[in-house]
């Protein structure tokens, strides 16, 4: 099914499907409400080390992917998101400006192969 990813400022809309926030920080200046979050997996996101190794700098992609990667070995919340992207379509949420190179885009990735 389709996997999807946005940033979890704009609006959600019906074609969103099951809407993930793969932060580990509630965004910013955002309501829940506003959000409209189905799933906030928290277990998902990088952790504080990797995050902060990475600061979205496209240079330390590639390695950002590899550790983050090694990171999810084994994660049962991986298992969960395959799941639920089985059922029907599924929008990865994340916050940072950055719209290429975060966290959510590497989890495709990583779900791609």
């Amino acid at each position: 099914m389709a996997l999807k990813v946005k940033r979890v400022y704009e609006p959600a809309s019906p074609e969103d499907g099951v809407r993930v926030l793969v932060d580990r920080l509630w965004p910013r200046g955002l309501s829940k409400e506003r959000a409209r979050v189905d799933w906030w997996a928290k277990e998902l996101a990088p952790s504080e080390a990797l995050r902060r190794f990475f600061a979205h700098d496209p240079k330390k992609y590639p390695e950002f992917l590899r550790r983050y990667r090694e990171e999810l070995r084994g994660n049962p919340a991986l298992e969960r998101l395959r799941a639920l992207n089985r059922e029907g379509t599924v929008t990865l949420l994340f916050g940072a400006k950055e719209e290429r190179y975060n966290n959510a885009r590497a989890l495709v990735e990583i779900l791609e192969h």
